[in-house]
């Protein structure tokens, strides 16, 4: 299949492009910033270079994983959000429909889930969020961008039959957190784990089984997280005393943690469930709590990427390795 992949000098891209291609599959990368597996330099809000580009390769498929993150409010205005994750979208979509692609899969984000309420963890209980839950409020400009375009993902597909997944990932950035600082790195994914973020090697699968599977479903919205170990009914004790929900899915973490020098949270404000992509789709994270507990006690690599001086290609100095 020759598939356009938007955002191909990015984190995630770096990581897809080499996984399609594996798998047989022709890419063509576009991003703003070079990159290894970029052909074009182009922004996904030039129209007519998207035009251009899916009559001169005639595209079967779209992974369009491209766009403005929430560390780039710091960095653009609104406008450029909407610039980008909005027009830029409906850009790709709409040539999509007009030259006869079959498929067009969305990088979205759990973020947009997020209500201020929900940050603020103001619940009693640890939020249980999957794709019916709402209504959706997001916080910030990036979220509420993402949220349009998933809205045009949902109108591509009813108006025009154009097959669309769009995938809800959690957290898979390498880099350090932006606004949580009490833990080391490594301790903050480890954690994260338990309720909210996947390897970016996850990512990139996930977007392989949706492009793959998509005329199937036709169109379809999944959160994607390693799975967690809880359960709904475990939803108050998440938030009133995590450690003793942890200890008994995993008698041994709070021995392992200790080791380390970790810590486990005290409290969890809100679990994604991703059991739809694996109900619908067969697709299921490889690596979970479960896997960053067995290279603890065996003192293996840790399964997930950490680099806190990772830095965006598009914002990377000129020259900048």
């Amino acid at each position: 299949m020759r598939v356009l992949l938007t955002g191909s000098s990015g984190w995630l891209g770096r990581f897809l492009a080499p996984l399609l291609r594996a798998h047989g599959h022709q890419v063509i990368g576009l991003d703003i910033a070079p990159g290894a597996d970029t052909d074009v330099i182009g922004s996904v809000a030039d129209a007519a270079l998207v035009d251009g580009l899916f009559a001169r390769h005639g595209f079967d498929g779209v992974l369009h994983a491209g766009g403005l993150h929430k560390p780039d409010i710091a960095r653009y205005p609104r406008q450029a959000f909407i610039d980008v994750n909005v027009s830029g979208t409906l850009a790709l979509l709409e040539a999509a429909i007009r030259h006869g692609a079959s498929r067009f899969v969305f990088t979205s984000t759990t973020s947009l889930m997020i209500t201020q309420a929900i940050r603020d963890e103001a619940s009693r209980e640890a939020v249980w969020l999957d794709e019916d839950s709402g209504p959706l409020s997001p916080r910030n400009i990036y979220g509420a961008t993402k949220r349009a375009a998933e809205e045009l993902c949902r109108l591509a597909h009813a108006d025009h039959g154009l097959a669309v997944i769009v995938l809800r990932t959690a957290r898979f950035f390498p880099e350090e957190d932006d606004t949580h600082r009490d833990l080391s790195g490594p301790n903050l994914k480890a954690n994260e784990f338990l309720n909210r973020r996947l390897t970016v090697e996850d990512c990139a699968r996930a977007h392989l089984a949706a492009l793959e599977q998509a005329p199937r479903i036709g169109f379809g919205l999944y959160i994607v997280s390693a799975p967690t170990p809880f359960h709904r009914d475990e939803v108050a004790e998440l938030k009133a005393d995590a450690p003793a929900v942890i200890a008994r899915h995993f008698p041994d973490a709070a021995a392992l943690y200790a080791a380390r020098g970790w810590a486990l949270p005290r409290r969890i404000g809100r679990v994604y469930d991703a059991g739809k992509i694996e109900r619908e789709l067969g697709f299921r994270c490889q690596t979970n709590f479960a896997a960053v507990l067995a290279a603890l006690r065996t003192g293996g690599p840790l399964p997930f990427q950490h680099d806190p001086a990772y830095v965006s290609p598009a914002v990377r100095p000129a020259g900048a390795a």
